[in-house]
Order: C-alpha cells, then sequence, then structure tokens
C-alpha cells in the first residue's frame, strides 16, 4: 500500500494501552490485569499476515519478540511464555505475549474468552510501565 499510513485498527486502539514503539512496532498492554499480556503491532500499513512482512522485518519482528518475552518472563516470572498471531476477529497483524502461571484462571487453556477483562488501575498500569520500560528502550 504505497502512501498508506499506518494506522492501529479501531478494536487494538480501545482494548490496549500504548506503552512504547520499538525499531518496527507499537508495543501496546492489554487492558486486562488478569495476565501479563503485551501485543507487538508491527507498524505496516496493511499487513496481515507474518509473511507479507519483507524478509529484514520479519527478523526484526522476530528479535522483537524474543526480547520482549524474556523481559516479560523475567518481570512477571511466568511459568509459560504464550506467543501467538491469530487475527481472527483483528485481522491486522498483531503478535501476542501472554505470561501464563500454573492456576491462573485460565490455565492450561487459551485465555481468550474466558473471562471479561479486569481493567488497569493507575498504579498497576505505572507498575507494568516501569517494569517493561527497558526492555521497550532495547527495542528501540
Amino acid at each position: 500500500m504505497a502512501g498508506s499510513a499506518f494506522v492501529c485498527h479501531e478494536r487494538l486502539a480501545a482494548d490496549t494501552v500504548l506503552l512504547g514503539l520499538s525499531r518496527l512496532c507499537q508495543v501496546r498492554l492489554m487492558n486486562d490485569r488478569t495476565w501479563p499480556w503485551v501485543l507487538l503491532v508491527p507498524a505496516v500499513p496493511g499487513i496481515r499476515e507474518i509473511y507479507e512482512l519483507a524478509p529484514d522485518q520479519r527478523q526484526r519482528l522476530m528479535e522483537e519478540s524474543c526480547l520482549l518475552g524474556e523481559a516479560m518472563m523475567t518481570a512477571f516470572g511466568g511459568d509459560k511464555l504464550n506467543v501467538a498471531a491469530l487475527g481472527n476477529m483483528v485481522p491486522q497483524l498483531h503478535l501476542h505475549h501472554i505470561v501464563r502461571h500454573q492456576g491462573d484462571p485460565a490455565w492450561p487453556g487459551p485465555v481468550w474468552g474466558r473471562q471479561a477483562p479486569v481493567p488497569y488501575d493507575e498504579p498497576e498500569l505505572a507498575r507494568v510501565r516501569q517494569l517493561l520500560a527497558p526492555a521497550i528502550e532495547r527495542l528501540a
């Protein structure tokens, strides 16, 4: 889409909080404190699938995903990191990173549709921002 500017899908924008920008992506926190859940949204217009990215963008997405995932597991001490690019509800390419703990409300099943989101309050959001700030700076 030559000449198109990137715009985050309205549903992603409504359900998440922008934490920062990496070299390739918007880094967005799902506004649900039940799980540490961060999305990488490549800031490339018109992309629905990973294979549609240019080869260097694919490589960059994988690097950013690995850096983010490691930082999230360190910060939130999970038992498993779920990484997924589903796109069934939102067609714009976005990569979920969800820290899971044994015994969380959906364990061991998927988190999608399990319960209504529990939004962050301001102190919790500030804490998550502080925990992830060094990782987001490394992604830039």
